[in-house]
């Protein structure tokens, strides 16, 4: 529990900060917005569905993604201004971090659901369910970025966030599937070895 509110009070001081002169409040608003549904979803779940600690931790690190790139909109991230400059690249790549934690993230929180709930037996069915499921999520949101851009025009702008590249959407849905095929390689044991305690 303890680290649960830690990463809580911590995820508060982030959205204080990032809502102090940001670089366009609209765009902070859309950007941030996802962090704020999905914590509001998990403190009123807390009760009946608790995840590992792992899986926290992650969901903690994709909100300080999201709202540092609310703060300062994913195209102007100052670290990634200077890796642009740096090593010549055309465009600053915040967003594809972005787009990676928004496949990695989900997909070790639906694995959680899923194992837990006993909906899914077959670890190749689990796997293959889990990174479809990642890219639908991707996809929606590229979805809500197209709207949002259609129906604001260059208010949404710096929220669609492509920077002149034309691929941007592709790449975006790209990174997300890579980031959920990674989370099923990378953290499979640890996240199984976090449930089988909480089963204990």
């Amino acid at each position: 529990m303890k680290l649960i509110y830690t990463l809580l009070i911590l995820t508060v001081v982030l959205f204080i900060w990032s809502a102090i002169n940001p670089f366009e409040y609209f765009t902070w608003f859309l950007e941030v917005l996802p962090a704020l549904i999905g914590i509001i979803l998990l403190i009123v779940t807390f009760k009946r569905f608790r995840f590992t600690n792992l899986v926290y931790i992650l969901i903690f690190l994709h909100c300080a993604i999201l709202i540092i790139g609310g703060h300062y909109t994913y195209a102007e991230v100052p670290l990634f201004d200077w890796i642009q400059e740096t090593f010549n690249q055309s465009r600053n790549n915040y967003d594809k971090v972005g787009h990676f934690a928004q496949g990695f993230v989900p997909a070790m929180i639906i694995r959680e659901i899923l194992i837990r709930k006993n909906v899914v037996r077959s670890n190749k069915w689990l796997n293959f369910v889990v990174v479809c499921i990642a890219m639908a999520i991707s996809v929606t949101y590229e979805f809500i970025e197209w709207a949002v851009s259609l129906g604001t025009g260059e208010g949404g702008d710096a929220f669609l966030g492509t920077q002149g590249y034309i691929w941007d959407t592709q790449s975006d849905m790209l990174y997300a599937t890579v980031g959920a095929i990674f989370a099923l390689i990378f953290m499979s044991k640890i996240h199984y070895r976090q449930i089988e305690k909480i089963k204990d």
